[in-house]
């Protein structure tokens, strides 16, 4: 390491003085900076305290709304306490169209508004025919102009007061005085506050239940090049269109779209049997049977029995209207048989005994949601000790008497078969008894015991244990199922006589 030598100055020697122009010492400057000083005033110390200034993303050159006050905690205060005490007139008018949208004070109260819709619309034809007529054309739909005189005649007609019989007609009372907004933590202040609750929590659930489609129109999906073609397309049709599409047909029925979806009958039969319909054609199997909206698809498959059962009653001859019917069971069993291959899914071998004898059969076997590839569902895969592959009684093990070929078997005398229908599958498994099975409802909440969409219950190696899905545990130990068969006949007294 270097070190510096000092030189020593002679004493008489005179130091030069430099010009004050090429003096090289700078003077001092002020540096101010944004720190804090060292003892702020109070009333800045409390703005720093309470004042935020975030990158605000609404930030524009111009004054608007949402910027007009810093973000601060006393003013963000001040204002909520204002918001919570002034907000009740909007919840009540809130709640009165929630009453007429969503029929909450039965059908008349919903109804005189629909009617008051329709009558500015004036859709009716006969009532379009009148006004045409009278040459008033038009008229009805600009009385919507006359909507906010309507609503200020109403509130000042409501709010009119009263005067007592004890009261003189001569003496004017001075009006009263307007009521002051609810105080804080009074009943009304608290109402408001939870109306507010139930607002944010309500548009939050608007939010996520748009938000999945706001990628398919931001060109974050690969659909969002479908939908702005469909919507070009859409948008060249309209325009030749638009002079034949009539109005106040078209106001009318958006209008009153939002009360047909409303009506209770829509939301507790249509809605689910549609989500139901929808279901079970997207999720094949068992599981298109899941819960929906509290209305699982066995009522759906009820409803579709009764349909069913009034086709073939509009089928019926006048004998069979006239003659006692009763219905007459078949059972058809299978036992699954797995293959050499690795697959861990299953097949099902094709109804070939019920084609051409008059069953319906509907899409085929129906255990679609088996797979395929690893097993097949047979009658010949029946054991000796099995039951046989079609049974009349409800134990299993009596076997069908007569003809097997065409499913006809022998009735006692005086009953024959209804010739104008078939045999029917029991699709919704009501022989099966809930207290068969270990467990009546799965963890998904669909229940385990029933049939599945095409009739067919399955049970463990031994006919035990119904479910209308298959244990994965079966698979190495044997399965079998069971699908009951129904087919209506009818007392006719000749074929007594004949016999």
């Amino acid at each position: 390491m270097s070190t510096f030598d000092y030189v020593e100055i002679p004493p008489d020697v005179i130091r030069l003085q430099s010009s004050p122009a090429s003096n090289p010492v700078r003077p001092f400057t002020k540096i101010s900076t944004s720190l804090p000083s060292c003892s702020p005033t109070p009333a800045a110390a409390a703005a720093a305290s309470t004042t935020f200034s975030p990158a605000n993303p609404r930030k524009s050159s111009t004054a608007l709304l949402s910027t007009r006050d810093p973000l601060s905690i006393p003013i963000t205060t001040v204002n909520f306490r204002r918001f919570v005490a002034r907000v009740g007139p909007v919840f009540w008018l809130q709640d009165r169209v929630e009453e007429v949208l969503m029929w909450r004070c039965g059908w008349k109260y919903t109804g005189i508004w629909i009617a008051g819709y329709a009558f500015l619309c004036t859709c009716h034809p006969f009532l379009r025919y009148q006004i045409l007529y009278h040459g008033l054309a038009g008229y009805f739909p600009r009385m919507i102009l006359l909507v906010p005189h309507v609503i200020l005649a109403a509130i000042m007609l409501s709010t009119h007061p009263t005067p007592s019989p004890s009261e003189s007609t001569s003496v004017k009372n001075p009006p009263a005085s307007i009521a002051p907004p609810p105080s804080e933590g009074s009943v009304d202040w608290q109402a408001n506050l939870q109306a507010i609750q139930n607002l944010m929590g309500a548009f939050s659930d608007g939010y996520d239940l748009l938000s999945p489609l706001t990628p398919h129109l931001i060109h974050r999906s690969t659909h969002t090049s479908l939908v702005l073609t469909l919507t070009l397309l859409s948008f060249l049709f309209l325009l030749p269109v638009l002079p034949l599409i009539s109005l106040r047909m078209l106001f009318f029925v958006l209008g009153v779209s939002p009360f047909i979806w409303t009506h209770p009958v829509t939301q507790a039969r249509i809605l689910p049997l549609l989500k139901a319909a929808v279901n079970g054609s997207i999720v094949k199997g068992g599981n298109a049977s899941a819960t929906l909206m509290g209305v699982t698809s066995s009522k759906y498959t009820a409803m579709k029995i009764k349909l069913r059962r009034w086709i073939d009653d509009d089928r019926l001859d006048d004998k069979h209207w006239s003659a006692a019917m009763r219905e007459v069971e078949l059972w058809e069993n299978e036992r699954w048989t797995p293959s050499p291959s690795s697959s861990s899914s299953f097949v099902t071998q094709d109804d070939f005994d019920a084609v051409g004898s008059g069953f319906d059969v509907g899409d085929g076997s129906g255990s679609a949601l088996l797979g395929t590839g690893a097993g097949t569902w047979s009658k010949t895969n029946l054991r000796p000790a099995d039951r046989a592959p079609w049974t009349r009684a409800r134990d299993g093990w009596s076997g069908v008497g007569g003809e097997v070929s065409n499913l006809t078997f022998s009735l006692a005398p005086g009953w024959a078969f209804v010739e104008t229908e078939g045999w029917r599958p029991d699709v919704l498994g009501s022989w099966v008894s809930a207290a068969s099975v270990s467990s009546s409802v799965s963890g998904s909440g669909d229940t385990v015991f029933g049939a599945d969409d095409n009739g067919w219950v399955y049970t463990n190696d031994v006919w035990a244990d119904p479910r209308r899905i298959p244990l994965d545990a079966w698979k190495a130990l044997g399965m079998t199922r069971r699908r009951r068969w129904v087919r209506r006949v009818y007392f006719d007294p000749t074929l007594v006589e004949s016999t």
